[in-house]
C-alpha cells in the first residue's frame, strides 16, 4: 500500500541518492543519470496508486528506473550529435549537409525492410508480454543481466543472492521465456 504523500515523498527522497548511484552505473553519465532518476520519482508521484505493495517501494522505484535506463540506452544508440570540425561552428556543420538548393548532400541510408522491422516490434511485444508472466524478482534479474548487461557480482549486490541462486534463477527465468515464446510467437508463425 502506498504511503501517505508526505512520508512517499521522504521515502523517495532517501532512496534518491542510492537511485542516483545505480543510474550513473548504467549510464555512465551523470546528467543523463539525474533525468532517468528525475523521471522515475515523477512517474511514481504522478501515479502513487500503481504501487499495490507486493513489493518494497525501493523495488518498486528502481523497477521503473530499469526502464527509464533502459530506454535512455536505446535512445543513445539512436541518436548521433553532429560533431562540428574545430574550425566550424554548429550551424555551418549544419548547412554542410545540404546544397545549396536545399536537399541533402548525402542519401539516408536504406531503412531496411518495412515488415522484417515489422516484424521485429512484434517479437519484443510478446517478450514482454512473457517477461511480465515472469515472477517480479526473476524477471528483474533476467532484464538486469540481459539488457543492462550487469555482471555476476553487480546483480547479486543489488539483489542481495548469492551467485549460485543468481545462475539458478536465469535458467529457470531463460526456460520460461523459451516455453512462453514458442507457444506465443514461434507457434503462432508456424500456424500463419
Amino acid at each position: 500500500m502506498m504511503p501517505p504523500p508526505e512520508d512517499l515523498h521522504r521515502q523517495l527522497e532517501a532512496l534518491r541518492p542510492q537511485l542516483l548511484r545505480f543510474a550513473q552505473l548504467q549510464l555512465r553519465d551523470g546528467a543523463l543519470a539525474e533525468d532517468a532518476v528525475q523521471d522515475t520519482l515523477i512517474a511514481v508521484l504522478e501515479k502513487p496508486e500503481r504501487f499495490a505493495g507486493q513489493s518494497s517501494l525501493r523495488t518498486y522505484v528502481t523497477g521503473i528506473l530499469k526502464f527509464k535506463i533502459i530506454d535512455n540506452l536505446r535512445a543513445a544508440t539512436r541518436e548521433r550529435p553532429l560533431e562540428p570540425l574545430d574550425e566550424q561552428s554548429e550551424a555551418e556543420a549544419v548547412d554542410a549537409l545540404f546544397a545549396a538548393d536545399g536537399h541533402t548532400r548525402e542519401l539516408p541510408r536504406q531503412w531496411g525492410e518495412p515488415e522484417r522491422v515489422l516484424e521485429q516490434k512484434d517479437f519484443f511485444r510478446v517478450l514482454e508480454l512473457c517477461l511480465e508472466k515472469l515472477p517480479a524478482r526473476m524477471a528483474r534479474i533476467f532484464m538486469m543481466r540481459e539488457w543492462l548487461e550487469l555482471d555476476t557480482e553487480e546483480i547479486c549486490k543489488e539483489c542481495a543472492i548469492s551467485a549460485a541462486n543468481l545462475w539458478v534463477l536465469l535458467y529457470r527465468a531463460r526456460l520460461r521465456l523459451r516455453e512462453c515464446l514458442d507457444l506465443n510467437w514461434f507457434g503462432a508463425r508456424a500456424a500463419d
